[in-house]
């Protein structure tokens, strides 16, 4: 576990998973990825946890990869790094998640929402998906769950030209289920997922398989994807891209 991250069980069967580095921008690193999918492998292994809620702090949800962090994970390339191994563990999870989104959610912050049953989004939240303007692709099988959702050519534009999404936009898309205070979007989805905690949990899973679809197809994107972003990471664009980003971060 990191001090990043704050993971608390409920009696209700929630599990509430908190990114907690507000300093940072809810920025994520290694271990922080790995704590949260250790969260994730313990809920679907607890027959106690039978729903999970991710959120950040009020005003930011997540600001995606610690860059630098990150950079450093991926020298051996992508398919070690610990953010893949959580993506992974997203599509595979078998217990239902919730999202409560407040504020920024930049990157994996916007696509791993894409993975959850619930999402629901303060009025401050804003979702970007900023892949291509760093050099990089999707990630998170987002270049196949996004088209599905809203359809192709809007996927496009969020995912090529890194449009950003207010909460009302993603509502009006489908991208989530509900807009309210931000004062509200955590009780609100450990309520929700609480509900769905109590359901009876053979139909539960059942009724969750059937609504998702085909795993299979979201794994192979998500392992295209990561064999097309380990190629782009490598590449002399993403470097000068990242880094000139990493040189804009620094403080003066």
């Amino acid at each position: 576990m990191t001090d990043h991250i704050t993971i608390s069980d409920g009696e209700n069967g929630v599990r509430l998973i908190v990114i907690d580095r507000p300093q940072k921008k809810n920025a994520l690193t290694g271990a922080m990825y790995d704590a949260m999918r250790g969260a994730l492998e313990e809920a679907d292994a607890s027959a106690a946890i039978r729903a999970v809620v991710f959120a950040g702090q009020p005003g930011v949800f997540s600001a995606g990869n610690d860059l630098a962090d990150f950079l450093g994970q991926a020298r051996n390339g992508f398919s070690d790094a610990p953010a893949l191994r959580f993506i992974r563990q997203l599509a595979r999870t078998d217990t239902p998640m919730v999202a409560a989104v407040d504020g920024i959610a930049v990157g994996i912050g916007a696509t791993l929402t894409l993975h959850c049953d619930l999402v629901y989004a303060s009025s401050v939240a804003r979702l970007r998906m900023p892949f291509v303007e760093l050099g990089l692709v999707p990630e998170a099988a987002s270049s196949y769950l996004l088209p599905l959702r809203v359809g192709r050519l809007k996927a496009t534009e969020l995912l090529l030209l890194s449009e950003t999404l207010d909460a009302d936009a993603a509502y009006a898309l489908g991208l989530v289920n509900a807009v309210m205070p931000a004062d509200m979007v955590v009780e609100h989805a450990l309520a929700q997922a609480a509900r769905l905690a109590a359901l009876p949990q053979g139909a539960l899973a059942a009724s969750r398989r059937l609504i998702r679809g085909d795993r299979e197809r979201v794994e192979a994107a998500l392992e295209a994807e990561a064999k097309a972003f380990d190629v782009q990471l490598q590449s002399p664009e993403s470097q000068q891209r990242l880094q000139a980003f990493l040189s804009r971060a620094k403080p003066a």
